[in-house]
C-alpha cells in the first residue's frame, strides 16, 4: 500500500529528502517519473499506460507535500520501514486505504523504477 500526507501535515518538508523514489514533493510542484529513478523518454508504467518520463505531470496537492502513489514502494527494497513516516513530526505519513498492494507489487515497482 502506498502512503499518503494527511491534511494534518505541517509543510516541515522533513520527508521529501528521505524517500529513495523521490516520490514526495511539495504542494504544487509539478512531479516527473524520472525524478530520483532510471527511467527516461518513453516508457510503458506496470498497469500498461505509456508515459514520457521527462513530462511534468499535475500535482496531486496544492496545499500540502504529496505523495506519488504510483511512485511510492513504501521503502521496500531499501528500507524496513517507510523513511517518510518516520521522520514526520506530527505522524501525517500514513498507509493510504485508497492504494492498498502487496510487498511483491512494492517490490517489482522499485525493481521496474530503478531498472533492477
Amino acid at each position: 500500500m502506498a502512503i499518503i500526507i494527511t491534511d494534518e501535515c505541517i509543510n516541515c518538508g522533513a520527508c521529501e529528502p528521505e524517500c529513495p523514489n523521490t516520490a514526495i514533493y511539495e504542494g504544487a510542484d509539478d512531479w516527473r517519473y524520472k525524478d530520483g529513478t532510471s527511467l527516461s523518454g518513453k516508457v510503458i508504467l506496470p498497469d500498461g499506460t505509456e508515459v514520457d518520463a521527462e513530462d511534468a505531470q499535475t500535482p496531486i496537492s496544492d496545499e500540502v507535500y504529496y505523495i506519488v502513489p504510483g511512485k511510492c514502494t513504501e521503502c521496500k527494497g531499501f528500507h524496513d520501514e517507510p523513511q517518510c513516516a518516520a521522520v514526520c513530526p506530527v505522524d501525517c505519513c500514513v498507509p493510504d486505504d485508497n492504494h492498498v498492494e502487496d510487498e511483491e507489487t512494492l517490490l517489482n515497482r522499485q525493481a521496474f523504477l530503478h531498472g533492477e
